[in-house]
């Protein structure tokens, strides 16, 4: 795999796991309802910050063994068997209409729920509070680490792209780091764009739609893992 191959699917692959509902989604959007346009970006410097330090702790702790050729095998096929199930669930959640696109902010329905129950805990309070404070950047890093399937991914997909990048040395390691970057931060700044602007164009369809491209990239891809883990 090329320099430019590492970073044009590193940018799909995750473009395709940004897009899927999630904390970070959820939270991108409350932050951008109180601090505007660049909550978004901020949130996401946040977890590339985390991304980047997990990177370099794997690279720099398992470099020797990732460059061992039937561990770098083993990585490549649990990475493309858990690429593979995600694609084909996107696929299927995406023709069955199990995914919906909310671009509402779960703080205010909170704020509601709050109003009409005055029986709602205290210590709830002090926990918007204490998110209402916490800066986006740090916030994206809380939000990331605490995902489970965040961890999920790194330790499957993404520990198998870094063992198939490093075989192009530091190059490949940062055109890997950069693609994957870019896709959330392109996702983010235009859900915060969205949120801002009050538009409502990503609708069902066409969300169903990205959705069900990218689980079928990551189907290829996983198919692609794969035959590196076996045939490499």
């Amino acid at each position: 795999m090329g320099i430019y191959t590492i970073f044009v699917t590193s940018f799909v692959i995750g473009f395709s796991g940004a897009i899927m509902p999630g904390p970070l989604l959820t939270v991108t959007i409350a932050e951008t309802t109180r601090r505007g346009l660049w909550a978004g970006p901020l949130i996401v410097v946040g977890h590339g910050i985390l991304e980047l330090a997990l990177i370099l702790a794997l690279v720099g702790g398992l470099s020797v063994f990732l460059t061992a050729g039937f561990i770098s095998q083993a990585i490549a096929i649990l990475g493309g068997a858990f690429l593979l199930y995600m694609g084909i669930g996107m696929v299927c959640d995406a023709i069955k209409g199990r995914i919906t696109f909310q671009m509402n902010d779960p703080l205010l329905d909170e704020a509601k729920a709050r109003d009409e129950n005055a029986n709602i805990k205290s210590d709830r309070a002090g926990q918007r509070n204490m998110l209402k404070n916490m800066h986006p950047v740090l916030m994206g890093i809380l939000v990331s680490i605490s995902n489970p399937y965040w961890i999920l991914w790194w330790v499957t997909v993404g520990l198998g792209y870094i063992t198939i990048s490093m075989e192009k040395g530091t190059l490949g390691l940062t055109s890997f780091f950069t693609g994957h970057i870019l896709a959330d931060l392109a996702w983010y700044s235009l859900i915060s764009a969205v949120v801002v602007g009050g538009m409502r164009f990503l609708n069902a369809k066409i969300y169903s739609g990205v959705i069900a491209v990218c689980g079928v990239f990551l189907f290829a891809l996983g198919g692609y893992f794969l035959h590196y883990g076996i045939w490499a």
